[in-house]
């Protein structure tokens, strides 16, 4: 039985990436921090391993640990991160720093799996091509213009400067489903009657539904390739409307004063919210690395190299995906 270690495993896709390799009959590992939920990680044949990745020398002593009684992983994905911080510079610590200790580690315990599939984001490449819509591709200079971005290409770059290291990067569009939380939001926002939107401009936007993320993973592991980078989302291009509306049909078309903000007024707004999430010491849906996040017009992406290469059809375009998303959050009596 080959094994695979999920790191940030009670996470929104980590979670899902666990259930997905449990139903295809890996040894699975969740990597979790000791404050990390176990919700959704009830299986009993998931075995726990507390990681970490901030002390270097603690992370040697766990990894050491478990390799004392176990061969080492055959896969892992590394899904640990953050997408919203107090302060910027925590994305750079969290995002690129333990990523390279994490790596560090790996080597030095000659601990290196079959592949490292790394979970990045399609925002390591920033506001480009928003002149003329075309697709971002894989060949496309990364600039990326949020902390966030940034951090994510800083991890990228460093896994990709170590000699035959075995990575698979994912570079997801916006990643929606069930347990997510920040569309929820926005649906719970239709529900109370109120839809925001930003900016008067053209705006292209993607989407990737979660499964369908696992999907192209657990594919790089049927394909075995490595040291490549794939861009993913459903392979469809939608307009600012577009998931806000199949939620108001979802949720029974009811009522809903559709709102168009200025980006002025948006980043105004963003800025406030940080600034009064900074004073409470909560990390903030709303900040500016966000705004520039809502700002950016072009999300179209080429995933032609992973539907060649790892076989990845999505399953799911955004009607369904809302639709399923929706069911659960009924069903949770999340709305």
């Amino acid at each position: 039985m080959e094994s695979i270690l999920v790191t940030g495993a009670s996470g929104f896709i980590g979670s899902f990436i666990v259930e997905e390799a449990l139903r295809r009959g890996f040894h699975v590992c969740a990597g979790i921090r000791s404050s990390s939920s176990k919700r959704y990680l009830s299986d009993p044949r998931i075995h726990f391993l507390e990681l970490d990745f901030a002390h270097p020398n603690e992370l040697r002593a766990q990894l050491s640990g478990y390799k004392g009684t176990h061969a080492k992983f055959d896969y892992i994905v590394h899904c640990a991160g953050v997408t919203k911080c107090l302060d910027e510079s925590t994305f750079d610590y969290v995002n690129f720093l333990q990523t390279k200790y994490f790596v560090d580690t790996l080597r030095e315990l000659n601990m290196v799996p079959k592949q490292f599939l790394y979970v990045s984001t399609l925002s390591v490449f920033g506001p480009i091509h928003e002149q003329t819509y075309q697709e971002i591709a894989e060949h496309d200079e990364p600039a990326p213009n949020t902390a966030y971005g940034l951090s994510k290409l800083k991890a990228e770059l460093y896994i990709q400067s170590l000699p035959r290291f075995p990575y698979v990067i994912f570079r997801p569009t916006g990643v929606y489903g069930p347990r997510e939380m920040d569309y929820f939001l926005m649906a719970k926002s239709i529900k109370a009657h109120l839809d925001f939107s930003v900016g008067y401009k053209r705006q292209d936007l993607t989407f990737v539904y979660v499964r369908d993320v696992v999907q192209a993973l657990f594919g790089a592991i049927e394909h075995r390739v490595t040291r490549r980078a794939y861009a993913l989302s459903d392979g469809q291009v939608y307009q600012s409307r577009s998931f806000s509306d199949l939620i108001q049909k979802e949720l029974g078309s009811p009522f809903v004063i559709h709102l168009k903000c200025p980006l002025i007024i948006l980043k105004v707004i963003s800025l406030l919210a940080e600034f009064m999430a900074k004073r409470l010491k909560k990390s903030s849906t709303l900040n500016s690395d966000k705004y520039k996040i809502m700002k950016q017009r072009n999300w179209r992406c080429d995933i032609t190299p992973a539907r060649k290469e790892l076989g990845y059809v999505p399953a799911y375009d955004l009607e369904r995906g809302v639709k399923e998303t929706i069911a659960w959050y009924k069903k949770e009596g999340w709305l």
